[in-house]
């Protein structure tokens, strides 16, 4: 291994780092990618599993756009929030829900069907060395740093880790739909909970008559709920889903991205996905911040020798800083449940504002003064 120089050695097969190996490939046909995982693939991960139109709009340009079009897809959205407001409506495009036991596994096959070398490895050394960096023994011209939020590759280069304050933990099982129950119309259920705020449940059905189940909060508001962690996260998850008993419960930290994320990467290292920081501090959703970073990491590693990381910065900025710094100002509004329950109840009103919501908490959506002023107003009127 010590002999090989490749353009582009990615590390983590999960969704930033098989969009990086597809995008170099996209990029640059003849470049020589390898992507380091240290699971054999399927491999289980802690996760919602929600895959929205805006993730399905990355997949196209990864080259992939029926990659999950076997799954069902919903466009059905139930919302309360934690004053028990209420919004059920359809969304402007369908979301789908794939376990990422299936959904990874199929990026990495599409990643090595695109000429990308796949293998099992587990990464231990990452020095830069002048236009290279050594990779266990092996050169790369460029390195993606994929390998999630307690990534080595971060802690390696010296890359602090985010402040507890901008970490959620959640828990994340799978359930089976009871016929007749209210979870049985396909449609996809959270709900805020306003002790512990901001805390929530979900139910995503994936459309096999199972639903992936699931409770999050923040990892100070854990602490400070007293007992052990895993206590309070089954039971208020049982509690607010006490139709859905879930099984296969797994925990997983959510590093959230505060408005203007740290710095991605050192020197031709880039990070992306969770290892970045780059997950929703509104809604939790990763995948689509995973491929969106990933796929920018990606290109600019195999497009621009003299400085990758600029590029990749640049190519972050614009495809997500309005969006990131829009997410921070919300998230920041929304550490009061008045300021969620206006919102909830707005959206109740108005199908622009929910559909906004959604672009925002699953996309890259941005908020357009009007509609913030509709939400100060009746945040004013006490969320009526």
């Amino acid at each position: 291994m010590s002999d090989e120089t490749w353009d582009l050695v990615v590390i983590g097969g999960g969704p930033a780092g098989s969009a990086a190996a597809l995008a170099a490939r996209r990029a640059r046909p003849d470049a020589r990618v390898l992507l380091l995982d240290r699971a054999e693939f399927p491999r289980d991960k802690a996760c919602g599993d929600g895959i929205a139109a805006h993730g399905r709009d990355e997949l196209a340009k990864l080259g992939v756009p029926d990659l999950i079009a076997d799954y069902t897809a919903t466009d059905k959205l139930s919302v309360v929030s934690p004053g028990g407001v209420t919004v059920s409506a359809t969304a402007a495009r369908p979301n789908h829900v794939v376990p990422r036991k299936v959904f990874d596994a199929r990026l990495v096959d599409a990643a090595r069907a695109a000429g990308v070398q796949v293998r099992r490895h587990r990464v231990r050394e990452v020095t830069p060395a002048g236009d290279t960096v050594m990779v266990d023994g092996m050169a790369a011209r460029a390195v993606v740093a994929a390998d999630g939020a307690n990534s080595t590759v971060r802690r390696l280069l010296g890359v602090p880790a985010p402040k507890q304050k901008h970490v959620a933990i959640a828990v994340r099982g799978y359930a089976d739909i009871p016929p007749g129950s209210e979870r049985a119309d396909g449609a996809q259920f959270i709900a805020m909970q306003k002790a512990g705020w901001p805390a929530y449940a979900w139910s995503f059905p994936i459309g096999d008559g199972t639903a992936n189940v699931g409770f999050g909060m923040l990892l100070p508001r854990l602490h400070a709920a007293g007992g052990p962690g895993k206590e309070v996260l089954h039971g208020r998850l049982a509690e607010l889903l006490p139709d859905l008993p879930a099984r296969d419960l797994l925990a997983h930290h959510l590093p959230l991205s505060p408005g203007r994320p740290r710095v991605p990467g050192r020197g031709r290292v880039l990070l992306a996905g969770d290892a970045a920081g780059l997950i929703n501090p509104l809604t939790g959703e990763g995948i689509y911040y995973a491929l969106v970073s990933g796929r920018v990491a990606g290109t600019a590693a195999v497009r621009v020798r003299s400085n990758p990381l600029g590029a990749y910065k640049a190519g972050l900025r614009q495809s997500l800083g309005e969006h990131l710094r829009t997410t921070d100002v919300l998230a920041r509004a929304a550490q009061s449940t008045r300021f969620l329950d206006a919102a909830i109840a707005t959206a109740k009103r108005r199908t622009d504002v929910f559909n906004l919501l959604v672009d925002v908490g699953l996309g890259a959506g941005t908020v357009p003064l009007p509609l913030a002023w509709a939400v100060v107003r009746a945040w004013a009127r006490g969320g009526r």
